[in-house]
């Protein structure tokens, strides 16, 4: 089958840091789906990975998690698909990824596709959409209702794939008000069409910026982006026993600063349950539901950002480039082998 992969880490500028490569097909056991992969999409955990995770030596590294396609076999103990469904999902960070024209994954941690978007659309989803229901509803324990409880919750990097889609879910499945950071025009006007009630510069004093919206201080932070930079303002800015989440890799942070207002830290990876295979794992499969039928309502609406092309080496290192730049809005996807 075709696959895209890598033998070593290299700057994304190297043509060898991604490569079209030939992989034997893949079994299927257990509760495995064996997936004809349509379409995918390009996170920063991607590029993440390439840069700093060195495969075996001799063997081929495929990334890539974000996926959509259509079931071709099924393992032996599977009970909620079959051959022909279309699904969507963001796989299992210790297995082979998804850039690859077959691919296995457990069925607990797969939806099925919306039926009102395209394979490409639907890619753009899964892994950013399970981060942002996990942050909002588990880790920062945000009420699931409309109920207005004079609640806030700033968003630090809303235009990014998991902001674009944390702003949708908040805005629609809570009463809380919802401040996101975007630094450029274009990426202000994406905030606020996906809903966020207000949106300030994250490359400015976030505090001062707050106090001008009549928002001395929020109940909630979603740090998604430049938390070791931003740290001592979202602290600053959190009411006291407020929660601040987090997703992405700061260096060492001062916990201590914490403890005068009682708040609380807490981390997102979305990996964690396929990571330990944790008794809830299939919560990812019923959130991923869950949202299928918000999307087909139109109540959340794809984040796709860019269409890549057709899924080869050449595209992904831009894809790859255009994340490392910073520059991205919503997602990037490709499409097709």
């Amino acid at each position: 089958m075709k696959a895209v992969g890598y033998r070593q880490p290299l700057p994304v500028d190297d043509p060898n840091a991604l490569l079209d490569v030939d992989l034997p097909e893949p079994a299927v056991a257990g509760r495995d789906l064996l997936v004809e992969v349509k379409a995918i999409s390009v996170n920063p955990v991607d590029t993440k990975v390439r840069r700093g995770t060195a495969p075996p030596e001799g063997q081929i590294k495929v990334l890539g998690w974000d996926a959509s396609g259509v079931v071709r076999a099924v393992g032996p103990e599977v009970s909620l698909f079959r051959p022909g469904d279309a699904v969507w999902y963001a796989g299992s960070i210790v297995r082979p990824g998804t850039n690859s024209e077959l691919h296995t994954v457990d069925e607990r941690i797969v939806g099925r596709k919306p039926a009102s978007l395209d394979f490409a659309r639907a890619a753009a989803l899964p892994l950013t959409t399970i981060t942002a229901w996990e942050l909002l509803f588990d880790r920062l324990q945000v009420a699931r209702d409309r109920t207005g409880r004079g609640e806030t919750l700033l968003i630090v990097g809303a235009a990014g794939g998991v902001g674009s889609i944390l702003t949708q879910l908040a805005r629609q499945l809570t009463g809380i008000t919802v401040i996101g950071t975007a630094s450029r025009p274009e990426t202000r006007k994406w905030v606020q069409d996906l809903g966020a009630h207000h949106v300030i510069d994250h490359s400015r004093p976030l505090v001062e910026q707050l106090q001008r919206l009549g928002i001395p201080q929020v109940s909630y932070v979603a740090s998604l982006t430049q938390t070791d930079t931003h740290y001592a303002q979202l602290v600053e800015a959190l009411a006291p026993q407020g929660r601040l989440a987090l997703i992405d890799d700061p260096g060492p942070l001062d916990v201590t600063l914490l403890k005068r207002k009682s708040l609380s830290l807490h981390w997102e990876l979305m990996f964690t349950r396929s990571l330990f295979t944790t008794a809830d794992l299939i919560e990812q499969h019923r959130l991923l539901d869950e949202v299928a039928q918000m999307v087909e309502a139109g109540v959340i609406q794809t984040t796709v950002g860019e269409h890549f092309g057709r899924i080869c080496a050449e595209n992904l290192r831009k894809a790859h480039a255009l994340i490392e730049s910073g520059q991205a809005k919503g997602k990037i996807v490709l499409e097709g082998f």
